[in-house]
């Protein structure tokens, strides 16, 4: 049975569980600690979270509180922020990148954590398996080096003649370097050669976009970092003045010319991870829920982008996008 096929049959079984066997929200005030990588709790990863959890009857004010830390797109933040909502004693830890859920490993391996985006969990030895991870840890993996490279097959089909591709990578990220064996190896049968970019700090961003368009690039792969994404209408501008439609991790990200983003529904994703906090509020130990995977994908298309690129969007890949932005 593959992976993914597992995992779901794990899925369903849980949900299957008769409600009685949770307890529901009562008088008692909890505590969620929200790391994230926004600068304000205004984004919509937020705002679907919290929508999910009021759904589950968790309502903030009355029987939860939740504790809200941005790393404001600067990764190394996350361990000092971890730490603070460890000493406040939160009763769960919603982590939602790679960064924030090794800080909150990090600092505690007793409050339960769900992490919403991680790649790999088990390769990157968070969890000991997807059924049954065990210790402190669930929650959801967006399985990023997978995705990076239906990323790279979308960006072909947009751009059916590139030859040269540059992807913009955080060196300190954990989860990179295999996202980027998995793109090297499935750009070779196409011909197209990769050129890599490492990017550290905003401030990388125009040298590196430079080096792309002098090296001759013809498009740029974003993978997902908190860094990129916060910063994204920044590097996605510099691409479109350097003429590199862009494949972005996040919607967010094609406002200021991004060509298209491929990603897990945002929505979806922050309501099940709500999900998981009610579970865990309601007495489930973190160990004994399995890590799924997600079931709902967005394709998004910018047509703005495209007519300033000079570039004409299969009809194919239009009716299959989630959202086209004229």
């Amino acid at each position: 049975m593959r992976r993914r096929e597992f995992i779901g049959s794990v899925a369903v079984s849980v949900l299957a569980l008769p409600t009685s066997v949770e307890a529901q929200p009562t008088g008692k005030m909890y505590t969620v600690g929200y790391l994230g990588m926004s600068p304000t709790s205004a984004s919509p990863y937020f705002g679907y979270f919290r929508d999910g959890l009021r759904d589950l009857g968790w309502i903030e004010g009355r029987n939860v509180v939740i504790e809200y830390r941005s790393a404001d797109g600067i990764p190394e933040r996350f361990d000092a922020l971890a730490s603070d909502l460890v000493q406040s004693r939160v009763d769960v830890i919603l982590a939602l990148v790679p960064a924030a859920v090794f800080a909150a490993k990090k600092a505690t391996q007793s409050i339960p954590i769900v992490m919403v985006a991680a790649p790999d969990p088990v390769e990157l030895g968070l969890v000991a398996s997807l059924a049954r991870p065990g210790g402190n840890i669930t929650g959801l993996t967006s399985l990023s080096a997978d995705m990076s490279a239906k990323q790279l097959d979308l960006l072909k089909q947009l751009v059916p003649k590139v030859s040269r591709i540059a992807i913009v990578s955080n060196p300190t990220n954990p989860w990179h370097p295999n996202a980027l064996r998995l793109i090297e190896t499935n750009a070779r049968p196409f011909g197209i050669r990769v050129q890599i970019l490492s990017v550290r700090r905003p401030e990388d961003f125009e040298g590196a976009l430079a080096e792309a368009a002098k090296e001759g690039s013809e498009a740029l792969l974003v993978l997902a970092d908190p860094m990129t994404l916060v910063h994204c209408s920044e590097l996605t501008g510099l691409a479109v003045k350097n003429r590199l439609p862009t494949m972005c991790p996040v919607p967010e990200c094609l406002a200021a010319g991004g060509l298209a983003s491929y990603w897990p529904n945002i929505e979806a994703t922050n309501r099940r991870a709500a999900w998981y906090v009610h579970r865990i509020l309601s007495g489930v130990r973190p160990g004994d829920l399995p890590i799924e995977q997600p079931d709902k994908f967005d394709l998004t298309i910018s047509l703005k982008t495209a007519k300033a690129l000079g570039l004409a969007i299969p009809q194919v890949l239009l009716l299959r996008a989630a959202e086209v932005i004229e």
